[in-house]
């Protein structure tokens, strides 16, 4: 479980996020929106410990990130906009790499089949990543966040710049770690993909979560239209539905 109670980050007199409260249970996937510079990356690198909150608590199962940070690593994994994997190595040789950092090295066949079953092509798993497109390299993440056995995962805008198709693949593998109870908090500008890959949605703006809705209780051009009158108004008490 993720969860963030009271959390501020200031930077002198500039508010990246406010007094944020957020829970995502195992089997959800809670996507924030907002434009840029509402917080959602902020939020993100909280959770992952990379800079330290002004006040308030994160948790990840029930482990406080800023004084059990390395407790918290084994039950979390990232896959940022740009996900950095070594281009000389192959996707199966990245897997073992990154896997193995976490305690879990998986065997080439266990590896080979974590990569095919992310629907990474046969040909490309023992080819160098340097020749994978940004779809091929996403789908790595997930087998080495599946390799790690990680109970939670963190997205920072993981389908920007994929062709419709490769957003589709990667939508169904975020239902399939859904559907195995991993708890899943996603940045994203992407509303379509929001509601319909989404369990819960957020709405931030400038560094304040206005609303938190469940997606099945919103239709999409209700949300474009929600999203779109947040931007316009003043901030105010966040509103969860």
């Amino acid at each position: 479980m993720l969860e963030a109670k009271n959390l501020s980050k200031r930077y002198g007199d500039f508010v990246a996020v406010d007094d944020l409260n957020l829970q995502v249970n195992p089997g959800d996937i809670y996507c924030l929106l907002g434009a840029n510079g509402a917080g959602k990356t902020t939020t993100i690198n909280l959770f992952m410990n990379f800079i330290q909150p002004t006040s308030g608590q994160i948790k990840i199962n029930s482990l406080d990130v800023t004084s059990q940070a390395q407790a918290t690593k084994k039950h979390l994994a990232y896959i940022p906009e740009n996900l950095n994997l070594y281009s000389n190595l192959t996707g199966l040789e990245n897997l073992q790499f990154f896997a193995g950092l976490g305690g879990n090295l998986p065997d080439k066949v266990t590896g080979t089949q974590l990569l095919e079953a992310v629907g990474l092509q046969s040909d490309a798993i023992n080819k160098r990543v340097a020749k994978y497109s940004k779809g091929m390299r996403q789908k790595v993440g997930i087998a080495i966040a599946k390799a790690k056995q990680a109970d939670n995962l963190l997205l920072d805008e993981p389908t920007s710049g994929l062709d419709p198709q490769a957003s589709n693949d990667f939508a169904q593998l975020l239902k399939e770690m859904r559907e195995n109870n991993v708890a899943i908090l996603m940045a994203t500008h992407d509303l379509f993909r929001a509601k319909e890959t989404g369990t819960h949605i957020g709405i931030m703006k400038e560094g304040v979560l206005i609303h938190s809705l469940k997606s099945d209780e919103i239709k999409l051009n209700e949300l474009e239209q929600l999203y779109l009158e947040t931007m316009k108004t003043e901030n105010h008490v966040a509103i969860d539905h």
